[in-house]
């Protein structure tokens, strides 16, 4: 089983369209059972929302379903239970690491450093553009996914 949680700042807008993308594309690859995909902020600000109006709208427009969720914060507790812990941007990067003293078995990682960036996704909360972000979160999301999948594929010919 292979446990992913995205984080953004207030679990509203990005860390929850990357949940539900991934969730998408491990079902697309009929491998569903084999996940446990959720996301989580660094702060407080919205716990208890439900995800984004642009972001939901930006799911039903791509064909990604969705459902009604309530966003929460990441706890340091947590660090052990996940294997990727994956920050949309510098500063959630920067706030995760520092939450888990340090990130020592380096699960932390941007999402876009899969997909060979180096760079954070753009929240829509301030930029406006739903769209952009989704083509970074599904960049991000597919090249963890095929990296994941390799894994299990490599350790399998092993």
């Amino acid at each position: 089983m292979t446990k992913i949680l995205f984080v953004c700042h207030g679990n509203i807008c990005r860390s929850p369209m990357a949940e539900f993308v991934m969730k998408h594309l491990v079902k697309k690859h009929g491998v569903e059972k084999e996940f446990i995909i959720e996301s989580a902020a660094t702060t407080r600000e919205e716990i208890g929302a439900d995800i984004h109006p642009g972001t939901q709208q930006e799911l039903r427009l791509r064909g990604i379903p969705f459902e009604h969720r309530n966003a929460r914060q990441f706890m340091p507790v947590e660090y052990e239970q996940w294997d990727y812990i994956v920050a949309m941007d510098y500063e959630n990067l920067h706030h995760l690491r520092h939450y888990t003293g340090g990130d020592q078995n380096n699960k932390i990682n941007l999402l876009l450093s899969f997909a060979g960036q180096d760079r954070g996704v753009a929240d829509p909360w301030y930029t406006g553009n739903f769209g952009v972000t989704f083509d970074d979160v599904l960049w991000g999301c597919t090249a963890l996914l095929d990296k994941i999948i390799g894994k299990h594929n490599s350790q399998k010919l092993n």
